[in-house]
């Protein structure tokens, strides 16, 4: 019989309780308690905010929305980039108990149509367009009733549940609201109106859908309450020392949880700036923003940070004011890890796990772990979280140091997929447990390291391969900037490793170097049989590599169409 502590089961309480409020609540709390303090600068809009007056920016959006007829419980989707109004629109939903539904800004006409019909949204907040996306035609695509509708009086037969638009900035038509009408509508509104409704509001009540990216058919749409992201956000503040003194840059996006709580709710719980850089990752913008407006803090994916770091102009930059961030959203390469800690002097940077699903953080390393701890794991369960890592066939808990399944069970754990119970009872056993989908080992300290996706894992020949592992031996190479290990179908051993390499600006290496690289330092079984150089990788827009699209191309590009229609393969 194994002991407890030999069981990869970990549990963090915490001396400090759970927020049994209202995300409006807890706002209205921070801004009544640093209102003269800057709570949001938006770079490329030129504004600045103290509290009190995104407080009541805050308060006019929020009576915007009541006076266009909305109610606890309804649905608003908002499409828009990294723009002041996606955060006052975050808190102004809040406040009134609507439900945010997060549209990703890479969405094409036949993702929006899904989002807003599975949802049910009855508004839509957006910005006319972005680069090339034309949001406001992409909406007439999909639903060209409004052309000739009144606002808040669409009738569209493909979309019954929509009422009403609402255009952040660009040119009006005549079934919108402009966002600065709506603003004068909400003034027509007593402010005591808006305390009434905030006072019916419970801390259980749903009040966001983020639609998880997926990697196949349509995304999910995981279901949030007050209480999973007000604490999720608060404890990510904590992790890192957050005080109303900190200013964070936040270059990733606010559709994701990164933006949305990572970001903004780590800042709005502890009275922290939040600071915009550009509407989309701009390395140049992001740099430029933390030496104007001297960051304390700065948010990323690893390609982000790489792209900083690499960025020909990246000495020009005064990073002194930096002390922390967190560097997230998909598996962070050591090699870098160490450079941002040293040459963006980050030493407090920390790493967070998890996912939509869980609001999103589940572990997360301390400022006050060593930096070995910080570069090769994702940390300890976070407070009020359990971990506990199973085998995925027989859902037995493995031994510390054997990988598994990571689940997890607390506040942070969603209601369930919107719309969608057979999907929900996948995700979420009968004991309350979410079965991330991601492969990791708790060690005999509680520290995790995520080793893979289950879907992930490579099957060579018999032979267990977790891409993560070859990927991190990779980026030890001194002119590899970025790798990806993949598996392929192979008619003799099932799989075979292929890996995507990026190299470093001004070096050139071939498959041949690669290879003889790993000669003798990992197993034979886990040298690529395949390599390809490639400049960039698929990706979501949050950073997340889309390894699904590499391995279509890769059978596309090899010729293995017909041994990857082999079932046994």
């Amino acid at each position: 019989m194994l002991k407890r502590k030999s069981l990869s089961y970990a549990y963090t309480g915490s001396d400090k309780p759970l927020i049994g409020m209202t995300i409006g609540d807890m706002f209205d709390e921070i801004a009544s308690t640093y209102p003269e303090r800057d709570a949001l600068v938006s770079e490329h809009q030129g504004l600045r905010y103290t509290w009190q007056e995104f407080q009541q920016q805050v308060n006019r959006a929020a009576k915007g929305l009541l006076s266009m007829g909305y109610k606890k419980g309804d649905r608003v989707a908002i499409w828009a980039t990294n723009v002041a109004e996606w955060v006052i629109m975050q808190f102004a939903t809040a406040k009134v108990g609507i439900i945010l539904i997060n549209i990703n800004p890479a969405y094409r006409t036949h993702e929006l149509e899904y989002v807003l019909q599975q949802s049910e949204a009855q508004g839509l907040v957006l910005i006319e367009s972005f680069k090339t996306s034309d949001y406001v035609k992409m909406l007439e695509d999909v639903c060209p009733e409004v052309k000739t509708s009144r606002p808040c009086n669409i009738n569209s037969e493909n979309l019954p549940f929509l009422r009403s638009v609402v255009l952040i900035r660009g040119d009006k038509k005549d079934y919108m609201y402009t966002w600065d009408e709506m603003l004068e509508k909400g003034d027509e509104i007593p402010d005591a109106a808006l305390c009434t409704v905030q006072g019916t509001l419970s801390f259980d009540d749903p009040i966001n859908i983020q639609y998880t990216s997926g990697t196949t058919g349509f995304p999910k749409g995981v279901v949030l309450t007050h209480h999973n992201l007000l604490n999720n956000g608060y404890f990510i503040g904590e992790y890192m020392k957050f005080t109303e003194k900190d200013k964070l840059c936040i270059p990733v996006p606010f559709y994701h949880c990164f933006g949305m709580v990572l970001s903004n709710l780590a800042c709005m719980t502890h009275g922290a700036t939040m600071v915009l850089p550009a509407e989309h990752f701009d390395p140049i913008a992001t740099l430029t923003a933390i030496e104007k407006e001297k960051c304390t803090a700065v948010h990323g994916v690893p390609t982000m940070f790489i792209a900083e770091l690499e960025h020909p102009l990246f000495s020009k930059f005064d990073l002194s004011s930096l002390r922390t961030g967190i560097m997230a959203g998909s598996p962070c390469p050591i090699e870098y890890m160490k450079k941002v800690n040293n040459l963006m002097n980050m030493r407090d940077i920390v790493i967070t796990y998890g996912q939509t699903e869980a609001s999103p953080g589940l572990t997360m390393s301390s400022t006050d772990d060593s930096l070995e701890k910080r570069v090769s794991t994702v940390g300890k369960p976070m407070p009020h979280t359990e971990i506990k890592i199973i085998d995925p066939k027989t859902g037995e808990i493995v031994p510390r140091g054997v990988p598994g399944e990571i689940c997890a069970r607390g506040y942070m754990i969603m209601e369930g997929y919107y719309k969608n119970p057979d999907a929900t009872a996948l995700a979420i056993d009968e004991k309350g447990w979410l079965h991330t989908g991601d492969l990791g080992v708790l060690d005999e300290d509680g520290y995790c390291k995520i080793t893979g996706r289950i879907k992930d894992m490579v099957i060579r020949g018999g032979e267990n391969i977790y891409p993560r592992e070859v990927e991190e031996f990779l980026y030890t190479h001194p002119m590899i900037s970025d790798a990806q290990v993949i598996g392929v179908p192979d008619l003799k051993y099932g799989e075979e490793l292929m890996a995507w390499v990026k190299v470093k600006n001004g070096c050139k290496l071939t498959e041949g170097e690669i290879k003889e690289y790993c000669k003798g330092k990992i197993a034979h079984y886990k040298i690529p049989k395949y390599i390809k150089f490639v400049d960039e990788f698929p990706m979501t827009v949050s950073g997340k590599i889309q390894k699904y699209k590499m391995r279509e191309t890769s059978i596309k590009e090899l010729g293995l169409e017909e041994i990857a229609r082999i079932k046994t393969a």
